[in-house]
C-alpha cells in the first residue's frame, strides 16, 4: 500500500467545463439477473412454536449470551432464508444461552417473482431503514414498520446480532459493523474464521434511516449489545448460502468468548479493516460508471475516474481506494457507491 494511501489529494466530484454531446446512462438495455437459487420452502416459519411468524427460538436452558441471527430483512434476499431453514431442519446444539432465528420480511418474500426478482425487496418501505426510536415509537404505519415493532423485543435483548444480507450487483463478501468498538470486535471475530470474508468495514450509515445494526441497543455508549451485518455474496447464488452458514457456525462456536472477552478463541486469519470516507449519491438520473466496477476492487491511484453524474465526473480521492458495493443502476438520490480506505483501526481518526 502507498504510504500516502488514505490521504486526499484529488477532489471526489469535479464539474466538467464543457457540456457533453451525449448523456451517459440513457439508452442502456435493462439488466437481466440470473436466478440460480430457487426460493426456499419457508412453510414451517409461518406458525412457529414462538407464536410469532418468522421467529424460531432455541434455548439451551443454561445461562449464556442471547444470540439473534436475522435474515431476509429484504424479501428478495432469500439466501438467508435458505441458511436459517437448513439450520432449523438439522437442529441446533447450544452450549449455553439462547438463539433466536428471525426471517424478517415474509410478506415481501411472498411477492417474489422470478421474472422480476428485484421487486420483492419490500412492500411499503425498506425494513432496514426503520430502526431509530423516532420511527419505531412514532405514529407512522406501514407493513415494514409494523413488522419492525413486532420484532423489536427480540432485537433489544440480543447480546450478539448477526444480520445476513446479499448483494444485487457483483461484490466481494464483507462484514459491516456499526461505529462502536464492541460491534467491530464481533465482526473481526467472525472475519478471523476459516472460509469467511476477511474485510470488516465501518461506514457512514444511510441517509434513508437507521439500519438494524444501528438499533439503540447496539449504539448506546454504555450498552453491551454487539451487532454486525454480513454481505455474503450475490442474491441468488448457492455460494452465498454457504458463506452465511459458515458465519452462523462460527458465531455459535465462539459466542461465549466474543460476548465475555470481545474476541474469538480460535483465529485462522487476520481481518482486513476498512473505513468508509465518502458516500457517493447519484444527483442525476443519468448517473453511470465509466466501467462496471465490482465491489471490493481497490483503485491504486488518486484521480482515477469512476463515474459520470450529470456534468460531474466522480474520481477516487486518494491512493488505494476501495470500492464498496457499487450500484450499477442507481436512481437519482440513491447511494451509488461507497469509497473506503484500508486502516489499522476500525474507526476514523
Amino acid at each position: 500500500m502507498s504510504c500516502k494511501a488514505g490521504q486526499r489529494h484529488h477532489p471526489v466530484r469535479v464539474r466538467q467545463p464543457r457540456l457533453s454531446e451525449t448523456l451517459p446512462g440513457f439508452g442502456q438495455p435493462p439488466p437481466v439477473f440470473k436466478v440460480s437459487l430457487p426460493p426456499p420452502d419457508l412453510a414451517m416459519w409461518r406458525l412457529p412454536p414462538s407464536g410469532v411468524p418468522g421467529v424460531w427460538i432455541f434455548d439451551s436452558g443454561r445461562s449464556g449470551p442471547e444470540i439473534v441471527i436475522t435474515a431476509m430483512v429484504h424479501g428478495n434476499e432469500y439466501a438467508g432464508g435458505w441458511a436459517l431453514e437448513n439450520f432449523r431442519r438439522r437442529g441446533v446444539s447450544l452450549i449455553s444461552g439462547r438463539l433466536t432465528f428471525i426471517v424478517a420480511n415474509l410478506e415481501a418474500f411472498d411477492r417474489f417473482d422470478i421474472s422480476n426478482p428485484v421487486m420483492a425487496r419490500h412492500v411499503d418501505e425498506d425494513l432496514n431503514r426503520l430502526w431509530h426510536s423516532t420511527r419505531l415509537n412514532g405514529r407512522d404505519h406501514s407493513s415494514e414498520l409494523e413488522r419492525a415493532r413486532q420484532l423489536q423485543p427480540y432485537i433489544a435483548r440480543a447480546d450478539l446480532l448477526l444480520d445476513l444480507h446479499s448483494t444485487l450487483w457483483p461484490s466481494e463478501p464483507l462484514f459491516i459493523a456499526s461505529p462502536r468498538q464492541r460491534s467491530a470486535e464481533l465482526a473481526c471475530a467472525l472475519a478471523a474464521g476459516r472460509n469467511l470474508p476477511q474485510t470488516v468495514l465501518t461506514d457512514l450509515g444511510h441517509q434513508g434511516g437507521s439500519r438494524l445494526i444501528e438499533h439503540a441497543h447496539f449504539m448506546s455508549p454504555g450498552g453491551t449489545g454487539r451487532s454486525c451485518l454480513l454481505e455474503a455474496g450475490s442474491h441468488w447464488e448457492t455460494g452465498t448460502v454457504t458463506v452465511m452458514e459458515s458465519a452462523i457456525e462460527r458465531l455459535l462456536a465462539q459466542a461465549e468468548a466474543i460476548h465475555l472477552r470481545g474476541h474469538a478463541t480460535q483465529e485462522s486469519c487476520e481481518p482486513a479493516l476498512a473505513v468508509v470516507t465518502d458516500n457517493i449519491i447519484a444527483r442525476h438520473s443519468d448517473f453511470s460508471f465509466v466501467r462496471p466496477w465490482e465491489g471490493g476492487v481497490t483503485i491504486p491511484k488518486a484521480g482515477t475516474p469512476l463515474a459520470h453524474d450529470g456534468h460531474d465526473l466522480i474520481y477516487t480521492p486518494y491512493d488505494e481506494c476501495l470500492l464498496i458495493m457499487p450500484n450499477l443502476r442507481p436512481r437519482r438520490g440513491q447511494l451509488a457507491v461507497r469509497l473506503a480506505r484500508r486502516t489499522a483501526s476500525p474507526f476514523r481518526s
